[in-house]
């Protein structure tokens, strides 16, 4: 395949006269004249681009009769050395020390500092000093105080490249309606703010970071992260819009062309290579590459052939190719391997970039990347059944990115893909129908590339589509994240469980997020402040932010670019797969925790009621390696106001205790709760979360938890979550503190695990669950066996879960050799609903055997009238007590809804029972008495 570079050289080489016309003419990264009609009738006939254009113009008004009374006010405001001329930088870290050398005209002053968290207003425009450079550093008032203080610029956040950022994006705006109406009153407010910031930075160097450190190689030209170099977008496109205006005042645009080419040369020399990072500096890269002319026009060779290579096809050390960035996605579940949040955002960055390539080329350039397609569908895994991103790492719960889709829709608009077209419009119209989006320009990228109208396909096959788009279960394991779902509409309940892996991943052990009752009623904590502050480092981003369990107070990793993941053991239903047994998913997974040598191990189910409401059965194991003294402590947090404990209905007072924290030993995320309660108790427990509203009836999470001689019950209040949002928590508690359950066990948790059943419901509606209680086989303790005693007070759902399928159990006649067994019956009667196996070698129980015929197997019985429905993975021998005294009975096979075979079941030798053999797996089963 040719490349993008050659593929221009190609086109000038052969003399192709139109596309030459087009692509070395003004404006081109946007729009072209030749399509300047067509735009102008689009902004009049499109009410929300219309708007844009309107309030563009209103906007920038203000600005242009502050010029007329003072030519040079705008370009007073720009943060620059004035007096200094300092055409050095140097970096102290990711902080501004001080700057030096002398330029013969005023320099562009480098951003105060990488972190963004500062105590520091951004001034309006209105507000700043002219001219301002004075060696107190910056003025700039207190958030908090109100006051104006003079404050080294290390400690302004990013106030200085902010200021320049505001000012370049009114010259942006300028020169955009200079094209759109030809009124040279926008080329005259726009030019000298242009040339003189370009000529400023045209005479600074780079910066140098005086500690050598890994600053050195990715800090841009104005910012510490040359992913954070936004002001090139702003400069660029004035140059693109104004440049036949500078052509015909005969203004000098080499210093412009320098600089471009020194910023893309800066993008291209640091930065990170294998992340999101990558795609937002080949993103830059894309706009230099088409703003300059081809390589023969400079004499350095760099121009838009040479910064188009380093784009998609030529790697270097800190800038891959998207050729070969490509290949970081998982291209068989199209994840990209970071959290959830900055996955999504890459899908953007991506379809940036080939959006504005294909508006030069017009060859349909997104057919020659599906991995994009894929990863841009594949993302809506992430989602709670609310339609918000899961938030594990540094992520938070929200939407997938629309632009996404509508640069999508506007790929198969312009190439006549009318099927891919109306699947990605539906999926948008849903987002709009449910209020969570509204279609409108927020730049110029989105106003001339969004499509005008988003079709929708009145037959409702989109929606259909749509729904195969989320899985039951769905597994990426180059982010160790495993999500199962149960349920539709008010009943959706949804477990996400998350290792240590991938970039921007946090320390947290086997995490979860719980969502039931509309909400994410277990959310994880999000980041920080920024990643730079204590409050990130300490506590977000480390265990006691999320639920989990940690060891000894002191389980810890490096966190950012995690290499912990859990390992995924057993699972149902098989990835990808709506199987027609849907009363239960489930996940166990395996985790070696570093810091304190602990082996942990977690199986989480979710369980349809008789009622189809669900519950979720959450077992967690966790041991040191070496045998002593230790300590364990798992943690929940709930949206609530209020977490209250009950044991048998009457509510426990919790004493206060200073129990946790730094100053007894524990890592300092233990620092960061308050309002700790606790009691010590060896019996089981309810504890109960509730969501308070006047609008609407309590939100409830009942928490029916195993008591254990070694455990305390603890009540405390954790920091917000900064993951949440109005559409995963209720707004009048979005910002509070998070009420949190922490169970501490002084003793190995492995033979006697944490074991919690999770009872989600509406105060005033039904709650499934009557009752749980938690039992034990004398001979093997490490066997949990818990009783859920349903709704209707006769139906019980008796769950046995072994360590691994390896383990073996037997109490009575009941014997299991396997992981994990669920049976549902009336209480105190044989008749049952359905009986799931998973990981089996062999089960007997009531009459019934399943016995697998070499690797363990995962199998269902449901009853329906006939007889039995089932489902297996794997070959096995299965023996069945009859039904209702009947006396034989056959055995249906299908594939989908298709008969394949029926026979006669066969006399058990053994029993009152029929027996039969699976010689392989099936879809659909029946076996059916008469």
């Amino acid at each position: 395949m040719y490349t993008k570079a050659a593929f221009v050289v190609a086109c000038v080489f052969l003399n192709i006269s139109v596309l030459i016309a087009q692509t070395n003419a003004h404006p081109r990264i946007y729009t072209t004249n030749d399509s300047k009609d067509e735009f102008l009738q689009r902004i009049k006939d499109v009410a929300w681009k219309k708007s844009f254009v309107e309030k563009k113009t209103q906007n920038l008004e203000k600005y242009l009769k502050f010029c007329q009374n003072d030519p040079n006010w705008l370009v007073s405001r720009l943060q620059m050395n004035w007096k200094t001329k300092h055409s050095k930088v140097f970096l102290d870290g990711g902080n501004f020390s001080y700057s030096s050398g002398k330029a013969p005209v005023p320099t562009v002053r480098f951003s105060g500092t990488r972190d963004w968290a500062t105590d520091y207003k951004q001034p309006k425009l209105e507000n700043v000093i002219p001219y301002l450079d004075d060696p107190r550093g910056v003025y700039l008032e207190h958030k908090k105080t109100g006051k104006k203080e003079w404050v080294h610029p290390s400690k302004s956040g990013h106030s200085i490249e902010g200021i320049n950022r505001k000012v370049m994006s009114l010259v942006e705006d300028a020169a955009f309606l200079y094209w759109v109406t030809g009124d040279k009153k926008y080329a005259e407010f726009a030019t000298p703010v242009f040339l003189k910031y370009i000529e400023g930075m045209y005479h600074r160097d780079a910066p140098i970071d005086i500690k050598n450190s890994n600053q050195q190689r990715i800090s841009g030209l104005a910012t510490f992260e040359v992913i954070h170099e936004k002001i090139l977008l702003h400069l660029v496109t004035t140059y693109d819009f104004l440049f036949n205006y500078f052509k015909k005042e005969k203004i000098d645009l080499s210093n412009a062309v320098a600089v471009f080419q020194k910023w893309g040369d800066q993008i291209i020399v640091n930065g990170i290579p294998d992340n999101n990072w990558n795609l937002f500096q080949a993103r830059f890269l894309t706009y230099v590459a088409l703003v300059l002319e081809p390589n023969e026009n400079y004499k350095n060779g760099k121009g838009r052939e040479y910064f188009l290579e380093h784009t998609f096809d030529k790697s270097t050390e800190r800038q891959l190719s998207i050729k070969e960035s490509l290949l970081v996605y998982d291209q068989e579940t199209g994840m990209w391997p970071e959290c959830a949040s900055y996955s999504t955002h890459v899908i953007t960055s991506l379809l940036e970039i080939i959006t504005l390539l294909d508006n030069f080329t017009n060859t349909n350039e997104l057919s020659n990347f599906p991995i994009i397609e894929k990863a841009a569908l594949a993302s809506f895994q992430y989602l709670f059944p609310s339609g918000y991103i899961v938030g594990f790492g540094d992520s938070a719960h929200k939407i997938i990115p629309p632009k996404n889709f509508e640069l999508l829709i506007s790929n198969y608009e312009k190439y006549k893909q009318e099927e891919k077209e109306l699947l990605i419009s539906g999926l948008l119209h849903t987002m709009l129908d449910e209020g969570k989006y509204k279609r409108k320009t927020g730049n110029l990228f989105e106003l001339f590339f969004y499509v005008d109208k988003i079709k929708k396909d009145e037959t409702n096959k989109d929606k259909a589509e749509a729904k195969k788009l989320i899985s039951p279960t769905f597994y990426a394991s180059n982010v160790s994240m495993f999500n199962q779902r149960l349920g539709q509409g008010d009943n959706a309940v949804m477990v996400s469980t998350v290792g240590s892996y991938g970039n921007h991943s946090h320390v947290n052990g086997i995490s979860i997020e719980l969502f039931a009752n509309k909400y994410v009623l277990g959310p994880d904590m999000g980041k920080g402040s920024s990643y730079w502050h204590s409050d990130h480092r300490e506590y977000y981003s480390r265990f006691p932010a999320h639920n989990t369990v940690v060891v000894d107070g002191a389980s810890d990793y490096d966190a950012m670019r995690g290499y912990h993941p859990f390992e995924l053991d057993n699972y149902f239903p098989e990835l990808g797969e709506t199987p027609i047994f849907d009363k239960i998913t489930f996940s166990k997974v395996s985790f070696f925790e570093p810091k304190t040598k602990s082996n942990q191990q977690r199986f989480t189910a979710i369980i349809k009621s008789n009622s189809n409401k669900n519950y979720i059965v959450d077992i967690f194991r966790s041991k040191k390696q070496e045998p002593g003294k230790q300590r364990h402590d798992y943690f929940y947090h709930n949206l609530g106001q209020s977490l209250q404990i009950f044991q048998n209905k009457n509510e426990l007072k919790l004493s206060k205790t200073d129990d946790f924290g730094s100053h007894q030993g524990d890592i300092k995320g233990y620092d960061y709760l308050t309002d700790k309660t606790k009691i010590e108790t060896p019996k089981d427990v309810q504890a109960q979360f509730q969501i308070e509203s006047k609008e609407s009836p309590n939100n409830v999470m009942k928490i029916w938890v195993k008591g254990n001689e070694d455990q305390s019950v603890y009540s405390v209040k954790s920091p917000k979550s900064k993951a949440t949002s109005s559409g995963t928590a209720p707004k009048e508690i979005v910002n509070n503190p998070m009420a949190t359950l922490i169970l501490k066990r002084e003793a190995a948790a492995w033979e006697n695990p944490f074991a919690l059943v999770f009872n989600p419901y509406i105060e005033g509606t039904e709650n499934p669950i009557e009752n749980v209680t938690y039992l034990n086989f004398k001979d093997n303790p490490e066997t949990q066996v818990i009783d859920v005693l349903l709704s209707d007070k006769t139906t019980v759902d008796r769950m046995v879960l072994n360590t691994t399928e390896n383990d073996a159990v037997k109490n009575g006649e009941f014997y299991q050799k396997g992981l994990f067994s669920i049976a549902r019956q009336l209480k105190n009667k044989n008749s049952m609903d359905f009986l799931f196996v998973s990981g089996m070698y062999k089960y007997e129980q009531n009459g019934w055997e399943i016995i697998s015929s070499g690797d363990p197997v995962t199998i269902s019985f449901e009853n329906i009238e006939s007889g039995y429905q089932f489902q297996n993975n794997a070959p096995a021998l299965i023996r069945i007590p009859f039904l209702n005294n009947k006396k034989s009975a056959e055995i249906r096979l299908y594939k989908g809804n298709k008969l394949l075979e029926v026979r006669q079941a066969v006399m058990s030798r053994y029993s009152k029972q029929i027996e039969f053999r699976l010689s392989e797996a099936y879809e659909k089963g029946e076996v059916v008495f008469k």
